[in-house]
């Protein structure tokens, strides 16, 4: 669709969408080749004033190794095209945008070597390579293609918050899951949605979280064609298949994009292995990652990161606890017993952040809890108050990544209304985790979170872990917390 912006009482012309895609992805495109090119040039010149390996007598001309630029810059964006680097996608996790850089640029680099050796061996072409410039400009080409890519993001921020690119989305249901989605979208703009309404199966509120509900699934294509909608996402996790399939083919028209929110449930029960029981075969629907030789390795990781952040973190954690007992008659740290592994109680480590009698008045925790402090404002916001929780993950009684621990009235409450809302508790509860950096924290969703606690328990792996930890980490710095 395309729309328009005003600048000083002028009137421009949007791009449509699909010109937006096509833009962003040669620019994309062109911005990856001149980094490439750039990277080696400057691995060539650092070769030069670096005396590693030793001091060259003499560098070859940088002239000389156009040919192999330009292969090498070539490579590099055929791999990173087949990983599909340059599709268009509303939200890519930073970590594994690093990772497919790191293994694009790397498998690209040894392919142009490849090449070039076969291409030009015995030929005018031919040059001699620096393993020394090689590296540096392997090296350079992975920081310099990942800030470029986080400079274009910025650059496509700031423009679909004018309006340009963004994608018209129209959400099918109104239930938990869909309350899920509104606010994903509402609290992450530079996925570059558009959010125009929801659709009911029956007939239910009028609106949801603020977005007005357009009619019912039965008026579905006349809905599309209406708000010429771009995306339409199921948000029916529970719908029979025969009804998400005639919801589907009401969907079909022109170009909009159909994406089905998956019960997680679901996903878990499709990862199938075959096993054996003394020669008897047998699938294993449902299997636990964390078990053996993983719960030492998630426990090392979890021994050694937490004394490094209390090492480290230390001078800010003295600091706020002396502004927090400055501040308002208390304790320095609020300590609450929460419910950890095979459901066993444990105490809790945070700095208070609350008035001292906030547990009389209630003991759910809200947005914009009316019981904090000023301080606590603060160090909500940027989940400074969470740093004690690292004395927890030293002494075992956490880890690093996991559930949300809650407390035993809330776990007694949940067990008995949420299913195998207890099996979260078969592993350590954590500071952050997968439910968390999706933005299921604080009064949301407990039945949404389960589902991602469960589904983190089913597919843990020490990279999962990295991730979610980064994630939080940028979450935190862009104040995500409350």
């Amino acid at each position: 669709m395309a729309g328009c912006y005003c600048v000083n009482g002028q009137n421009y012309e949007l791009m449509d969408k699909r010109q937006y895609d096509t833009l962003v992805s040669v620019s994309l495109l062109v911005l990856d080749a001149f980094m490439i090119m750039v990277a080696f040039i400057l691995g060539y010149y650092l070769r030069s004033v670096i005396p590693i390996p030793n001091i060259p007598d003499g560098l070859t001309p940088l002239t000389s190794y156009a040919s192999f630029i330009a292969v090498q810059v070539g490579a590099i964006l055929i791999v990173f095209y087949l990983n599909r680097l340059y599709h268009v996608v509303r939200m890519s996790s930073r970590v594994d945008l690093f990772y497919r850089i790191f293994s694009g640029v790397s498998i690209g680099a040894l392919l142009a070597i490849a090449v070039s050796t076969m291409l030009f061996q015995n030929t005018a072409l031919e040059v001699e390579f620096s393993r020394a410039i090689q590296i540096y400009a392997w090296v350079l080409a992975i920081a310099l293609v990942t800030f470029g890519r986080w400079l274009h993001q910025k650059v496509r921020i700031y423009w679909q918050a004018r309006g340009v690119g963004l994608a018209r989305l129209l959400i099918v249901g109104t239930g938990d899951v869909a309350r899920v989605v509104v606010q994903k979208v509402n609290w992450s703009p530079y996925l570059g949605y558009e959010l125009v309404g929801l659709v009911d199966g029956e007939g239910g509120p009028q609106q949801i979280l603020g977005v007005p509900v357009l009619g019912t699934t039965d008026a579905l294509q006349p809905t599309i064609d209406e708000y010429e909608v771009d995306e339409v996402i199921l948000a029916l996790p529970d719908a029979p298949h025969d009804e998400l399939l005639e919801i589907i083919a009401r969907c079909q028209r022109g170009r909009v994009s159909i994406k089905v929110f998956p019960d997680v449930f679901e996903i878990m029960a499709g990862e199938v292995s075959v096993d054996d029981l003394g020669g008897l075969p047998l699938l294993t629907v449902r299997d636990v990652a964390l078990r053996g030789w993983r719960l030492s390795l998630k426990r090392a990781m979890d021994v050694v990161v937490a004394a490094i952040a209390l090492i480290v973190l230390s001078p800010i954690m003295m600091l706020v606890a002396f502004l927090v007992k400055m501040e308002s008659a208390g304790d320095v740290f609020f300590i609450q017993e929460r419910v950890g592994l095979d459901g066993s109680p444990f105490k809790l480590i945070k700095f208070r952040s609350m008035c001292a009698d906030a547990e009389q008045i209630s003991t759910w925790t809200v947005k914009d809890d009316p019981r904090r402090t000023r301080l606590g404002r603060l160090i909500r916001r940027f989940y400074i108050d969470e740093l004690p929780q690292f004395i927890n993950v030293l002494i075992g009684d956490m880890s690093l990544v996991g559930p949300r621990p809650e407390q035993p009235e809330f776990v007694e409450q949940f067990s008995g209304s949420i299913p195998r809302y207890m099996e979260r508790h078969r592993e350590k509860a954590g500071v952050t985790g997968w439910a968390q950096v999706n933005g299921l924290h604080g009064d949301t969703s407990i039945e949404e979170r389960t589902k991602y606690d469960l589904w983190y328990i089913e597919h843990w792996s020490l990279w999962m872990d990295v991730k979610i930890l980064v994630r939080t980490l940028f979450q935190a710095a862009g104040a995500g917390g409350y």
